[in-house]
């Protein structure tokens, strides 16, 4: 047969999977250019490639480790990224409108942390509805744990051991 409908089913998973993770790029760096306790570029850049690292060491072993469930995974686990990045949204759009400035970064940690909640949640969800071990929710946690501790010690210099 000339089509592979697996092929274009593929596809179409992979499509949505890179939406996902961009659009939550975009509004995960559109958020941290409007925190307030970010006091240079660079510190932006490497906060956001921290972050964008956990969700692609995640990837990289669901390819190798998951086989014939990884697209399934890959795919909740772009939507608890979406989820995470649009629990965010709140903080940029009454920032960047001036009807809620935050100079001293309390809604921003509000944010943030509402958005780690909510991302254990789903992440959970994620591995329940893949059909996966629950393994894989700990090891999610297990590079949030680490992504964090990066962030305080490489970007913000605070002493997390």
């Amino acid at each position: 047969m000339f089509f592979n409908f697996e092929f274009f089913k593929m596809m179409k998973h992979v499509s949505r999977i890179i939406f996902y993770f961009l659009l939550s790029t975009l509004f995960t760096w559109w958020f941290v250019t409007l925190s307030p306790l970010y006091i240079s570029n660079q510190q932006m850049l490497l906060s956001t490639v921290v972050a964008g690292g956990k969700w692609g060491l995640q990837i990289l072993m669901a390819f190798l480790f998951l086989k014939e469930k990884k697209w399934v995974y890959i795919k909740h686990l772009a939507g608890v990224c979406l989820i995470g990045s649009f629990i965010l949204l709140p903080f940029v759009v009454l920032n960047k409108l001036k009807i809620m400035e935050d100079h001293n970064g309390v809604f921003f940690l509000g944010s943030l942390i509402a958005a780690v909640i909510a991302m254990l949640y789903y992440a959970y969800k994620s591995v329940k509805i893949s059909d996966i071990s629950i393994h894989w929710w700990y090891l999610w946690i297990l590079c949030l744990f680490i992504a964090v501790s990066l962030q305080l010690t490489l970007v913000f210099h605070v002493i997390v051991f």
